[in-house]
């Protein structure tokens, strides 16, 4: 049987990391992790209690009186484009935690030491068995650094405010497309600067560039990536196996 791996996706905002993880998960009957589902959930909890985002220890206490769980969606919710079922100390939230103001909230969030630490290792835990594609913007790098594929995906700012866009016209939010690329202009900004676990690749990740490339061709190409490092894995185990 191939080796079980661990696969991290690292990208910033609008690079397709969500829709690919979860087609490469369902092409080799891996799990997937949203990783920032769990800042939202944590995010819309800090909105609820009124707890101010500026506010780091009350942050980080909240995260850590907190339970998030991730569940498969329903084959409804994955048609709404649901990427996991989110569950909020036993309460479902995984509408909720879609608002765009709860986004924003995440993102704030997601520059806390503390919160970081304990989400961090919440990922770590949920993915431990292997046979996991988790995707974020430091999973290869801090929450999976052993993980056995690393893949950074990216594409240019232009592409990425386009998809973004649609996405929001989709559910009949109006922005326009100046809008959503000053809008992914700065997250990238924020994302690359903040302190604590910045977007960075990792020297170990594989670069994809899908500026021109759709969800299903990018899917493939990581998991073909895939197959291949279980190939690897598994000479070298046999190498090992000779040897001794």
């Amino acid at each position: 049987m191939p080796r079980q791996l661990t696969i991290s996706i690292d990208g910033p905002a609008g690079s397709g990391k969500s829709s690919v993880a979860r087609r490469i998960a369902a092409l080799l009957g891996y799990s997937y992790l949203d990783s920032g589902a769990m800042y939202r959930a944590l995010a819309l909890k800090a909105l609820e209690r009124k707890v101010a985002l500026s506010d780091e220890a009350r942050l980080e206490a909240l995260a850590k009186e907190t339970h998030i769980e991730l569940k498969p969606p329903t084959p409804e919710l994955e048609v709404a484009g649901a990427k996991n079922r989110v569950f909020l100390d036993g309460r479902e939230v995984t509408h909720g935690i879609r608002a765009p103001e709860v986004a924003q909230a995440a993102s704030r969030l997601a520059t806390v030491a503390g919160v970081r630490r304990v989400l961090v290792a919440e990922q770590q835990r949920a993915g431990a068995g292997g046979s996991v594609v988790m995707e974020g913007r430091d999973i290869g790098t801090v929450v999976f650094p052993n993980a056995e594929l690393k893949i950074f995906l990216d594409a240019s700012p232009e592409v990425r405010a386009e998809r973004r866009w649609k996405e929001h016209q989709e559910k009949d939010e109006k922005f326009t497309l100046a809008e959503v690329l000053d809008e992914v202009r700065e997250r990238d900004r924020r994302d690359r600067e903040r302190k604590v676990s910045p977007l960075v690749r990792a020297a170990d990740a594989v670069l994809v560039d899908n500026t021109a490339m759709g969800i299903e061709e990018t899917a493939r190409l990581i998991v073909m990536l895939a197959r291949e490092r279980q190939d690897e894995l598994a000479g070298t185990a046999a190498g090992r196996h000779r040897a001794s």
